[in-house]
């Protein structure tokens, strides 16, 4: 194997974060394969899927530009303690009321739309923060890529567990355990050497640090183009996982494994291609790659939609998560590697908006729509528009790399 794809190990500091992130993501995708089955146990019912997953997003499109501003002017070290902690809180509360047999479906609506406004600041503020934990900006990108294969091999790992342990022993087991992993992120913070962060020393107007991102972001069409090719991704692409308790269910007639099954397949796909873009050094490439992994997303949903057995089903949405993966991820490095350091944080914001911000409406319409025409032909919809979201970009891309070429080039990024 490269050694070259861990060599942003070699930072103490994201060594530490790297191992106690994957511990807390493991846990953070039992419960949410565990809150999906339950919504769907409890309810039957595609829509309410839908709805779950828009309350626990819907706050990142709302709070997301006030996370990104605190970025750039807080600690986000300290900031990122405080909103693990909360996190934690959240997964012993969902256990408690689980295993105590005192659910409901509103009280699951309503912590999945707590949990979702503590990651409307938590997400954009630790993106932003990875730049911190490393001595070297040039292991930024190797970092982000890093990053992601971390979350997906969680979401090989944790889908799997927890489809076992809701069919031997349900759900509350699965909060309880997300509960627990968060103490080993929150230690690995607390271990950390981090210097004092480079916060303004005279602060504008937060409306003002608020309108200045905007007008950064969508003045500079490379970084306005991938955020709304992102965010057609996530409306329209993304809302395919709500609907996994449906396939593995009703259309492939299986159970709590099957769904778990489906999930890993997913992060499977979405593992490679994490480490694909590890392994990969030429920035400049990263834009070409955008809109190709856009492209393979809409045609492994597509023909995931079509197969009704489960030995097909499983490699067809592990391209489509790999996929997923890439145009995500590569999104992230280009965005990283142009960005001015003073707004990282408010374009990291942008880029959480685009990512899981569509998403919560995406969700919506695909309950609803999956209600109507079921949830196979709502899938195969979401893929064509995907592949013509792609072709959209394609059509910009000789223009959009133009601009970028003098940026590399400052940056001695080429």
């Amino acid at each position: 194997m490269n050694i070259a794809i861990f060599r942003s190990l070699k930072h103490r500091n994201y060594r530490l974060f790297f191992s106690g992130q994957g511990i807390s993501l493991v846990g953070t995708w039992m419960q949410q394969i565990a809150m999906s089955w339950l919504v769907y146990r409890m309810s039957g019912s595609p829509l309410l899927l839908g709805v779950v997953a828009f309350s626990g997003r819907i706050p990142t499109l709302l709070f997301g530009p006030f996370a990104g501003v605190l970025a750039d002017r807080t600690n986000k070290h300290r900031f990122i303690v405080i909103t693990q902690t909360l996190s934690m809180v959240q997964a012993f509360v969902l256990s408690a009321l689980v295993l105590t047999g005192a659910v409901r479906i509103w009280q699951v609506i309503a912590l999945s739309f707590i949990l979702g406004c503590v990651n409307a600041f938590d997400i954009p503020i630790r993106q932003a923060f990875v730049v911190d934990m490393l001595e070297k900006k040039e292991d930024l990108g190797n970092a982000i890529a890093l990053n992601s294969s971390l979350v997906n091999g969680a979401r090989l790992i944790g889908p799997a567990i927890a489809g076992i342990l809701i069919a031997a022993l349900g759900e509350g087991l699965c909060f309880l355990f997300n509960g627990i992993s968060y103490l080993a992120v929150i230690a690995a913070l607390l271990m950390m050497k981090i210097g004092k962060p480079a916060i303004p020393a005279e602060k504008k107007d937060f409306l003002k640090d608020l309108a200045e991102g905007f007008s950064y972001a969508f003045g500079f069409s490379p970084i306005k183009s991938i955020l709304l090719l992102l965010a057609l991704m996530s409306f329209l692409g993304m809302p395919y996982q709500v609907l996994m308790p449906i396939f593995a269910g009703k259309i492939l007639h299986g159970g709590p494994h099957t769904l778990g099954f489906l999930m890993g397949a997913s992060g499977l796909g979405a593992l490679a291609g994490a480490i694909f873009l590890a392994s990969r050094k030429d920035a400049m490439q990263l834009s070409v790659i955008t809109p190709f992994a856009a492209a393979v997303f809409g045609m492994g949903l597509m023909a995931f939609s079509r197969s009704r057995v489960l030995w097909l089903s499983m490699p067809l949405v592990s391209l489509a998560g790999f996929g997923m993966m890439v145009q995500m991820a590569s999104s992230n490095m280009v965005l990283q590697n142009i960005v001015e350091d003073s707004k990282r944080g408010r374009i990291m914001s942008l880029f959480t908006m685009a990512f899981m911000g569509m998403t919560p409406f995406g969700s919506l319409a695909a309950g609803w729509l999956a209600s109507r025409i079921g949830a196979p032909d709502t899938t195969f919809i979401s893929g064509v528009c995907c592949l013509l979201g792609s072709a959209a970009f394609s059509i910009r891309l000789p223009s959009l790399k133009e601009e970028l070429a003098p940026v590399y080039e400052q940056k001695k990024l080429v």
